[in-house]
């Protein structure tokens, strides 16, 4: 590799890691934020919350690295541009094709790396993050009962339990029953326990009083009871033990779908061919913003107001071939004979770069010519 291609690729790594940096933690403390209120507010431990956040980050990271790659190939050329080095290199017979190439080795590390996450740690993590949410959601003593605090595990009903003995009595239960739009129902208890029968989990309360109010004429009707069975088990959410989704599947089950797997995901053929393809469209993004960024800012003579057009044109450049994702994405997942259109983004923007390097190296092509003194209008 040539010494400039090493400076500028250097350049270009760490701007990158700066940006992944601040991208990542930007999306990870707001998906932070949402995992810390759902599972506290759950009563669960702050380890769960660490583990959540955690298997979440793969998939923060693949957001953020593209962007990241954008933006470190905006800043960089910006900065060798407004300095003079890209002028001096481009002095000693370098076309603006071969300065592309250090920004090429960048996009192509920076597609490896997505396709680590893409077809290894998304899916794996996605998998494992299922399955604990499945397993916290069996758990009634984490997610139901905590004691001093009311809880509502569905809407419509309110649970309060005083204290839960090392023995696991609860003592002084409160529940609240509000669903009903004819009848309100509180069931009050001295001590209750929880028992297990085959599928379905008995809120067992002893020395209690049951207060239904009628809303038709505002009418409360109270009855005390020895022992009351009251079934808890449709107020806790239902598990995911029903089968794999389709972004817990490997590449290679994507793309050879069979009836049982389409079964077992609930999803059709053409959907997972799409997808699997999909995952190496989105390795490929990473290559392309990089080269967007840089050869947009190419084009265009020097300004003293600086790049800022060039800026706002290589983001629009880049809502573009997400429109372009979307649209080969939604068609390929309508047929399975059309999978090519999810790399229609990572093509598209190749074009775009081709053309915008093209242009940039020979900007007469699309400049008015003047007109010869004299000339008839």
């Amino acid at each position: 590799m040539a010494r400039f291609d090493r400076y500028m690729l250097s350049q270009l790594m760490m701007l990158f890691g700066f940006f992944s940096l601040v991208l990542v933690l930007v999306y990870w403390i707001n998906r932070a934020v949402v995992l810390f209120d759902q599972l506290i507010a759950d009563g669960q431990s702050a380890g769960v919350f660490l583990e959540f956040t955690a298997l979440s980050l793969p998939g923060v990271i693949r957001i953020a690295l593209p962007l990241a790659a954008f933006a470190a190939a905006i800043y960089v050329t910006n900065r060798m541009t407004s300095e003079s080095e890209l002028v001096v290199v481009q002095a000693t017979g370098f076309s603006l094709f071969r300065l592309a190439r250090p920004v090429l080795y960048f996009g192509l590390i920076v597609g490896l790396m997505m396709s680590v996450l893409m077809h290894l740690l998304v899916p794996a993590s996605s998998a494992q993050l299922t399955l604990r949410q499945a397993e916290i959601a069996r758990n009634i003593t984490g997610r139901l009962l905590t004691p001093g605090a009311f809880i509502e595990p569905v809407s419509g009903i309110t649970v309060y339990i005083r204290d839960i003995t090392p023995g696991g009595e609860l003592q002084d239960v409160f529940l609240a029953d509000t669903r009903s739009p004819e009848e309100h129902v509180t069931y009050t208890a001295a001590r209750a326990f929880l028992l297990r029968e085959q599928d379905e989990t008995q809120l067992v309360m002893i020395d209690g009083m049951v207060q239904t109010l009628r809303l038709a004429d505002q009418r409360l009707f109270t009855t005390r009871f020895a022992d009351l069975s009251y079934n808890i088990g449709d107020l806790i959410a239902a598990g995911t033990d029903g089968g794999r989704r389709a972004s817990h599947l490997s590449t290679w089950e994507l793309l050879n779908p069979t009836p049982e797997l389409e079964a077992e995901t609930g999803t059709p053929a053409a959907r997972l061919i799409a997808d699997g393809h999909d995952r190496f469209s989105q390795s490929l993004l990473g290559t392309v913003a990089a080269l967007i960024g840089f050869a947009t800012l190419m084009v265009g003579s020097y300004s003293r107001f600086g790049v800022w057009r060039q800026i706002v044109a290589a983001i629009a450049l880049i809502v573009v071939i997400k429109a372009l994702e979307t649209a080969g994405l939604n068609a390929a997942r309508a047929n399975a004979q059309l999978w090519f259109l999810t790399y229609l983004p990572s093509l598209g923007g190749l074009v775009i770069v081709w053309f915008l390097l093209f242009w940039a190296s020979r900007p007469y092509l699309f400049r008015r010519r003047p007109r010869p003194a004299g000339a008839v209008a």
